[in-house]
């Protein structure tokens, strides 16, 4: 049972210990796409440890075998009656299969009315749009205004052009079509639907908000790479963030955030750095909640033989 207890005790740790070491990131300085990779590969690492825990409940030797060099302790390794361990990893399961069946049918069902809600906000804009060029449908509206749907379509308004120069419109479009390649719509979904099963977890909680805000900077330095700072700034504080609730809007989320970091250069990180440093994030992220764990079981075993 030791095992399983350091498991738990790490995921717990992680849980809720990282939400508030990544709120606290200066997002004005930082590459927002290793902080995605945090976001979501910490909920990952948090799941994989709390499910082997459980596992190692459910199988008859608990996973002492790891331990087994500490044999001379054997009475820390053994705390409670084997029956007390039995019923607390059936029932740990039992938890942990409701919550992946509740996680499960959330999914599906988000991901059924996004696309019911999709196909509806479509068949509305594709009958008022003046035309569709390039995957963008035009609306003849005078309000600067553009978002983008899952699925590849991104929606302007000819306001653009009547507010915003011809290259902040250009930055305007990167900027969607940065959340289109992205796959933004995605994470934010997978976000809100893990929030959704799970909200008394302060990591899958925070999540949802925190991936929203990070998907509109990593769309931002997209647009910046091609268009330059100043064009996103000015379309930043001219287009509405008025859209539909399953669109990822230009300017509604973290505004302030995003016109601080262009004042600040919007640092240009290179590909190859941003691949391993996305790596090495993923790699902490994943297997850091397993490592604390063996670290605080040898901690333990070094403190007490």
């Amino acid at each position: 049972m030791t095992v399983a207890a350091a498991l738990l005790a790490c995921a717990v740790l992680v849980g809720w210990l990282v939400p508030a070491r990544l709120r606290r990131v200066d997002l004005r300085r930082r590459d927002p796409w290793v902080l995605i990779v945090a976001w979501l590969l910490s909920t990952v690492g948090f799941s994989a440890a709390t499910v082997t825990a459980v596992v190692l409940l459910l199988v008859p030797s608990h996973g002492n075998d790891f331990v087994s060099f500490l044999h001379h302790c054997r009475d820390i390794v053994h705390g409670a009656p084997p029956q007390a361990e039995a019923f607390g990893g059936a029932v740990a399961g039992g938890l942990v299969l409701a919550l992946a069946v509740r996680l499960a049918v959330i999914v599906v069902r988000g991901a059924r009315r996004r696309a019911r809600r999709r196909t509806e906000h479509l068949s509305v804009l594709r009958l008022a749009a003046r035309g569709e060029q390039g995957g963008t449908l035009w609306l003849e509206h005078d309000q600067p205004l553009a978002f983008s749907l899952s699925g590849g379509v991104v929606v302007a308004t000819e306001g653009l052009y009547r507010h915003l120069p011809a290259e902040s419109v250009a930055a305007v479009l990167s900027h969607e079509r940065a959340h289109v390649r992205g796959r933004h719509h995605l994470i934010v979904a997978i976000a809100e639907a893990v929030r959704k099963a799970l909200p008394f977890v302060p990591l899958f909680r925070d999540a949802a908000t925190a991936l929203r805000d990070l998907v509109e900077l990593a769309a931002d330095d997209a647009a910046v790479r091609v268009h330059g700072v100043a064009a996103v700034r000015s379309a930043l504080i001219c287009v509405s963030g008025q859209a539909p609730g399953i669109a990822l809007a230009m300017a509604r989320q973290a505004v302030d955030v995003r016109l601080a970091r262009l004042d600040c250069g919007a640092p240009h990180v290179r590909p190859v750095r941003r691949a391993l440093t996305c790596v090495l994030t993923g790699l902490t992220a994943t297997a850091g909640p397993l490592a604390g764990a063996a670290v605080l079981l040898l901690t333990v075993g070094l403190l007490t033989c």
